[in-house]
């Protein structure tokens, strides 16, 4: 079956909208990495100390694995999230998902501490931090889905590079909101300090939830629907057509495993080397805002050049250049500090953040880029998931520790560029080409919508 015909060309160019697709993932991405930020900088800084016992050397370790549990959840959330995503549509998943992010993440707000109901605390927290990744488990494959179905042809990986510039924004908001947190008096700290981030987050959600609402479903999706072409079982035809490219999504999404270094294992590792915490919270915020600006020009870059040489030089400058990050943070220099990490993080890292919403998006067709998308991205985000842990179980957070989290780092930028080098390159290929199409012999697995 083919693509587009001449007839419908036309009318479906008029019903994309890329720039309310963008704004309206921009800000659902937003919500996610707030809540998510949030709870990474809490995991590093305040949990160990209020959902655990103090005596507890573990603690740490412990608290860096409630954050990765949403990284278990997230995976099976993707198979569920993405099954419905291509069945009855993006916009409606998306919006269901966005609200039980913003509900758990307020209800983590309200939990009672070690000191209250002891070990009880810490399974609250493991419970609420399940939702959220059952709740992340689409959005981003979901507003990437949305977003390239909504673009031109020939800009998707700038329209879609929008939805990953709003994990920036949100780790902004989170990180300004952190910063006077870690300032206030332990005793205001560790009893309700820490809860208004988490509270504020409902606020964020209101927003992003009144800018979605009003987006409606893609126009590939719709024709697909009109056309019979919705797949009763997308994960069937997913796992039969394009295994190898969800392989391949699943070991390039390792590299996200970077920005939890970045963000969240760098914290902890700056306390470790008597680097002031508000210093390491406004690291993130200038690498950051840097990448507000440098991710959409990768993006335009990306739609000139193609995926695959962004992507790839994303994955290995990170690698070149976090032990130099690292190193910087054990020393004096202050400026020296804040060069290193606006390079290492918008410089590099920000290139592949910028197209994997494109580059991943474009392997699968329109009936299983959903499914493809989430179920590969999540498993690949495992990693990231448990990387603080991993590494600081390793002795990352410990003198010299750099070592360990730039070795960290490289190998997990190698397998991402192997796996990248093994995709074709789409940039030139049409959107409604995209994917495998259906041979006629197989219209038995498509149901009218």
């Amino acid at each position: 079956m083919s693509g587009s015909t001449p007839t419908s060309a036309p009318s479906r160019d008029a019903r994309r909208t890329p720039v309310r697709a963008a704004v309206a993932s921009f800000m659902g991405s937003a919500v996610e990495y707030y809540d998510f930020f949030i709870f990474g900088s809490a995991a590093a800084l305040i949990f160990p100390h209020v959902f655990f016992p103090d005596d507890n050397a573990s603690a740490l370790v412990m608290s860096f694995a409630t954050f990765g549990f949403a990284y278990i959840a997230r995976p099976i959330g993707a198979f569920f999230v993405g099954h419905f995503g291509d069945r009855i549509g993006r916009q409606r998943v998306l919006m269901a998902t966005l609200l039980m992010m913003g509900f758990s993440t307020f209800v983590i707000g309200c939990l009672p501490t070690y000191d209250t109901i002891g070990w009880l605390a810490p399974v609250l927290l493991v419970f609420c931090r399940l939702l959220q990744g059952l709740s992340a488990a689409g959005e981003q494959a979901g507003a990437s889905s949305l977003t390239l179905e909504h673009a031109p042809d020939d800009r998707r990986a700038f329209f879609t590079s929008w939805t990953l510039t709003g994990t920036q924004g949100g780790q902004i908001l989170a990180a300004l909101i952190f910063i006077p947190v870690v300032a206030l008096p332990d005793e205001i700290k560790y009893s309700y300090g820490w809860r208004i981030p988490f509270w504020c987050s409902a606020l964020v959600v209101i927003v992003a939830y009144f800018i979605r609402r009003g987006l409606h479903e893609t126009p590939e999706f719709e024709d697909a629907k009109a056309n019979n072409e919705i797949a009763k079982l997308p994960l069937a035809i997913l796992m039969r057509d394009h295994w190898a490219d969800v392989l391949r999504v699943i070991f390039c999404a390792s590299i996200a495993a970077i920005s939890t270094v970045f963000g969240n294992l760098a914290l902890a590792y700056g306390e470790e080397v008597d680097l002031d915490s508000g210093i390491t919270l406004w690291l993130v915020v200038a690498a950051n805002f840097v990448a507000l600006f440098s991710q959409p020009l990768f993006g335009i870059l990306a739609d000139r050049i193609g995926r695959k040489p962004v992507f790839i030089y994303g994955a290995l400058s990170s690698a070149v250049l976090m032990p130099f990050y690292m190193l910087s943070m054990s020393g004096e220099n202050v400026v020296v500090i804040f060069v290193l990490a606006v390079l290492t993080f918008a410089g590099g890292y920000a290139a592949a953040n910028a197209v994997w919403p494109c580059f991943y998006g474009e392997m699968f067709d329109t009936r299983v880029r959903f499914s493809g998308m989430a179920i590969g991205t999540q498993i690949g985000f495992l990693l990231a998931g448990f990387a603080p842990s991993i590494v600081t179980a390793l002795g990352g957070v410990q003198e010299g520790g750099w070592v360990v989290i730039s070795g960290f780092t490289a190998v997990v930028a190698l397998i991402a560029t192997v796996s990248a080098l093994t995709a074709r390159e789409t940039k030139d290929v049409p959107t409604a080409d995209l994917g495998h199409r259906p041979s006629p012999d197989r219209e038995s697995e498509l149901v009218s919508g």
